[in-house]
Protein backbone atom coordinates (compact mmCIF):
# COMPACT_ATOMS: atom_id res chain seq x y z
CA UNK A 1 0.00 0.00 0.00
CA UNK A 2 1.32 3.43 -0.89
CA UNK A 3 0.66 5.89 1.93
CA UNK A 4 2.07 9.06 0.43
CA UNK A 5 3.74 10.41 -2.67
CA UNK A 6 5.50 13.68 -3.35
CA UNK A 7 5.21 15.94 -6.38
CA UNK A 8 6.46 19.41 -7.23
CA UNK A 9 4.42 22.40 -8.30
CA UNK A 10 4.81 26.06 -9.15
CA UNK A 11 2.15 26.89 -6.53
CA UNK A 12 2.48 24.20 -3.85
CA UNK A 13 -0.03 25.67 -1.40
CA UNK A 14 -2.71 26.01 -4.08
CA UNK A 15 -2.04 22.55 -5.55
CA UNK A 16 -2.21 20.94 -2.08
CA UNK A 17 -5.54 22.71 -1.46
CA UNK A 18 -6.99 21.41 -4.77
CA UNK A 19 -5.75 17.87 -4.09
CA UNK A 20 -7.23 18.00 -0.58
CA UNK A 21 -10.54 19.12 -2.11
CA UNK A 22 -10.48 16.18 -4.53
CA UNK A 23 -9.70 13.74 -1.69
CA UNK A 24 -12.28 15.22 0.67
CA UNK A 25 -9.45 16.07 3.04
CA UNK A 26 -7.45 19.08 4.21
CA UNK A 27 -4.17 20.76 3.38
CA UNK A 28 -1.43 21.78 5.79
CA UNK A 29 2.03 23.32 5.60
CA UNK A 30 4.56 20.51 5.20
CA UNK A 31 5.92 19.67 8.67
CA UNK A 32 9.31 18.60 7.31
CA UNK A 33 12.45 20.63 6.66
CA UNK A 34 11.30 22.22 3.40
CA UNK A 35 9.96 25.79 3.47
CA UNK A 36 7.18 26.44 0.96
CA UNK A 37 6.02 22.81 0.80
CA UNK A 38 2.47 21.70 1.64
CA UNK A 39 0.65 18.49 2.41
CA UNK A 40 -2.76 17.31 1.11
CA UNK A 41 -4.13 14.79 3.62
CA UNK A 42 -7.06 12.47 2.92
CA UNK A 43 -7.89 11.87 6.59
CA UNK A 44 -8.26 8.10 6.21
CA UNK A 45 -6.79 5.66 8.75
CA UNK A 46 -3.84 4.91 6.43
CA UNK A 47 -2.40 8.44 6.42
CA UNK A 48 -2.93 8.79 2.68
CA UNK A 49 -1.38 12.07 1.58
CA UNK A 50 0.38 13.96 -1.20
CA UNK A 51 3.38 16.11 -0.34
CA UNK A 52 3.63 19.11 -2.69
CA UNK A 53 7.09 20.65 -2.93
CA UNK A 54 8.24 23.86 -4.63
CA UNK A 55 8.91 23.27 -8.35
CA UNK A 56 12.71 23.34 -8.15
CA UNK A 57 12.89 20.76 -5.36
CA UNK A 58 14.56 17.40 -5.92
CA UNK A 59 15.41 14.67 -3.44
CA UNK A 60 18.95 13.37 -3.63
CA UNK A 61 20.48 10.41 -1.82
CA UNK A 62 22.42 11.25 1.31
CA UNK A 63 26.11 10.48 1.63
CA UNK A 64 27.35 7.72 3.91
CA UNK A 65 24.78 7.11 6.63
CA UNK A 66 22.84 10.34 5.97
CA UNK A 67 19.22 10.13 4.76
CA UNK A 68 18.01 11.59 1.47
CA UNK A 69 18.08 15.36 1.35
CA UNK A 70 16.31 18.18 -0.42
CA UNK A 71 18.14 20.21 -3.05
CA UNK A 72 17.14 22.88 -5.55
CA UNK A 73 17.53 22.31 -9.31
CA UNK A 74 15.95 23.54 -12.51
CA UNK A 75 12.63 21.69 -12.81
CA UNK A 76 11.61 19.35 -15.59
CA UNK A 77 8.30 20.31 -17.16
CA UNK A 78 7.05 16.71 -17.53
CA UNK A 79 8.14 13.35 -16.20
CA UNK A 80 7.13 9.70 -16.21
CA UNK A 81 5.88 9.63 -12.62
CA UNK A 82 2.12 9.68 -12.06
CA UNK A 83 -0.29 8.08 -9.64
CA UNK A 84 -3.88 6.86 -9.54
CA UNK A 85 -5.96 8.36 -6.76
CA UNK A 86 -9.43 7.07 -5.94
CA UNK A 87 -11.68 9.90 -4.79
CA UNK A 88 -15.19 10.30 -3.39
CA UNK A 89 -16.08 12.97 -5.97
CA UNK A 90 -17.81 11.99 -9.20
CA UNK A 91 -16.75 12.85 -12.74
CA UNK A 92 -18.80 16.06 -13.05
CA UNK A 93 -17.34 17.45 -9.81
CA UNK A 94 -13.79 16.57 -10.88
CA UNK A 95 -14.32 18.20 -14.28
CA UNK A 96 -15.75 21.31 -12.60
CA UNK A 97 -12.63 21.62 -10.42
CA UNK A 98 -10.36 21.08 -13.42
CA UNK A 99 -12.22 23.73 -15.44
CA UNK A 100 -12.07 26.16 -12.52
CA UNK A 101 -8.30 25.72 -12.32
CA UNK A 102 -7.77 25.80 -16.09
CA UNK A 103 -6.12 22.36 -15.91
CA UNK A 104 -6.63 19.70 -18.58
CA UNK A 105 -9.17 17.19 -17.22
CA UNK A 106 -10.36 14.38 -19.50
CA UNK A 107 -11.84 10.89 -19.24
CA UNK A 108 -9.88 8.10 -20.96
CA UNK A 109 -10.05 4.32 -21.15
CA UNK A 110 -6.96 2.28 -20.33
CA UNK A 111 -5.99 -1.09 -21.73
CA UNK A 112 -3.69 -2.82 -24.18
CA UNK A 113 -3.27 -1.06 -27.55
CA UNK A 114 -5.79 -2.31 -30.10
CA UNK A 115 -8.05 -3.84 -27.46
CA UNK A 116 -11.12 -2.58 -25.65
CA UNK A 117 -10.23 -0.51 -22.56
CA UNK A 118 -10.60 -2.45 -19.32
CA UNK A 119 -11.00 0.52 -17.00
CA UNK A 120 -11.38 4.29 -17.15
CA UNK A 121 -9.61 7.13 -15.39
CA UNK A 122 -9.84 10.89 -15.46
CA UNK A 123 -6.52 12.47 -16.40
CA UNK A 124 -6.20 15.50 -14.13
CA UNK A 125 -3.18 17.56 -15.18
CA UNK A 126 -1.96 19.62 -12.21
CA UNK A 127 -0.76 22.98 -13.49
CA UNK A 128 -0.97 21.31 -16.94
CA UNK A 129 2.40 19.69 -16.24
CA UNK A 130 1.85 16.71 -13.92
CA UNK A 131 -0.74 13.97 -14.43
CA UNK A 132 -2.76 12.42 -11.63
CA UNK A 133 -5.23 9.75 -12.71
CA UNK A 134 -8.44 10.13 -10.73
CA UNK A 135 -10.97 7.35 -10.26
CA UNK A 136 -14.33 8.09 -8.66
CA UNK A 137 -15.85 5.25 -6.64
CA UNK A 138 -17.96 4.37 -9.69
CA UNK A 139 -14.76 3.63 -11.70
CA UNK A 140 -12.27 2.15 -9.23
CA UNK A 141 -13.80 -1.35 -9.18
CA UNK A 142 -12.92 -1.97 -12.84
CA UNK A 143 -9.31 -0.97 -12.15
CA UNK A 144 -9.08 -3.23 -9.10
CA UNK A 145 -10.46 -6.14 -11.10
CA UNK A 146 -8.13 -5.51 -14.08
CA UNK A 147 -4.99 -5.34 -11.93
CA UNK A 148 -5.74 -8.48 -9.93
CA UNK A 149 -3.36 -11.45 -10.26
CA UNK A 150 -6.15 -13.54 -11.83
CA UNK A 151 -6.89 -10.96 -14.54
CA UNK A 152 -3.21 -10.29 -15.29
CA UNK A 153 -2.39 -14.02 -15.45
CA UNK A 154 -5.27 -14.57 -17.88
CA UNK A 155 -4.27 -11.58 -20.01
CA UNK A 156 -0.61 -12.55 -20.32
CA UNK A 157 -1.35 -16.26 -20.84
CA UNK A 158 -2.79 -15.39 -24.25
CA UNK A 159 -0.21 -12.84 -25.45
CA UNK A 160 1.69 -13.22 -28.69
CA UNK A 161 5.11 -14.89 -28.50
CA UNK A 162 6.79 -11.77 -29.92
CA UNK A 163 6.10 -10.00 -26.63
CA UNK A 164 8.59 -12.31 -24.94
CA UNK A 165 8.63 -12.80 -21.21
CA UNK A 166 8.44 -9.05 -20.59
CA UNK A 167 5.23 -7.69 -22.16
CA UNK A 168 6.40 -4.14 -21.47
CA UNK A 169 9.39 -4.66 -23.77
CA UNK A 170 7.30 -4.43 -26.97
CA UNK A 171 8.59 -1.26 -28.72
CA UNK A 172 5.25 -0.90 -30.56
CA UNK A 173 3.43 -0.60 -27.26
CA UNK A 174 4.60 2.50 -25.44
CA UNK A 175 1.33 3.58 -23.81
CA UNK A 176 -1.96 2.41 -22.47
CA UNK A 177 -4.62 2.65 -25.15
CA UNK A 178 -6.91 5.62 -24.77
Amino acid sequence: MIHHVSISAERPEHVAAVLAELMGGRSFPFPGPLPGAFLAVCGDPHGTSVEVYPAKTVIEPGEGEAPGQFAERAPSVHGAFHFLLSVALERDEIERIGAREGWRTKLFGRGAPGEKPVFQVIEFWIENRFMVELAPQSMIGAYEKAISFAALDAFFANRRPDLGSNPGSNPRSNHWAA
